[in-house]
């Protein structure tokens, strides 16, 4: 499904063009944003129902594993994003190369910006909904993993402060 795509000598935009920008670009933002919130709370809520029930037991140990295996979740869910991202760059035919599609989504969504702009003159915008789409997801990310060290904290002082007394 390839996109019109304005040349770069254009020096005026038309509004049908702008809004199709935003248009994609805002539909990109909700649908990853969704994705994350999604993925991210089925994964709190899971590792707090068998934290909770570990502690219970005083299973410890296994505290401390599902804490890793839901950071590598958590992992793969900003890497699912990215993916995201360049399948629909790729698709709209925004970007010809699937690899280039991943690299470019990667770079703005991370905000690293390791990869110069590749996408076509009138879609220069979809690099800051990529990004916008990142920051908020990485903050989300942030604000649940504190949340989840407090019960790796909890479980680790329950383990080893009761050795010492």
């Amino acid at each position: 499904m390839a996109l019109p795509v304005l040349p770069a000598t254009t020096t005026a935009v038309s509004l049908t063009f702008v809004f199709m920008d935003l248009f994609v670009g805002v539909t990109g933002l909700i649908l990853i944003l969704i994705f994350h919130g999604s993925g991210l709370n089925h994964m709190v809520m899971r590792f707090e129902r068998i934290t909770k029930a570990n502690l219970d037991r005083n299973q410890y140990d296994r505290i401390f594993f599902h804490f890793y295996v839901a950071f590598i979740i958590i992992a793969l869910i900003h890497i699912c994003e990215i993916f995201i991202w360049a399948a629909m760059l790729f698709w709209l035919d925004l970007i010809p190369s699937g690899v280039n599609a991943i690299l470019f989504a990667g770079s703005c969504y991370t905000t690293v910006g390791f990869m110069s702009d590749i996408l076509p003159y009138g879609w220069k915008t979809m690099a800051f909904f990529i990004a916008f789409s990142g920051l908020f997801s990485i903050a989300w990310t942030t604000s649940t993993m504190i949340g989840m060290t407090g019960i790796y904290r909890q479980a680790w002082n329950l383990k080893y402060l009761r050795r010492y007394k």
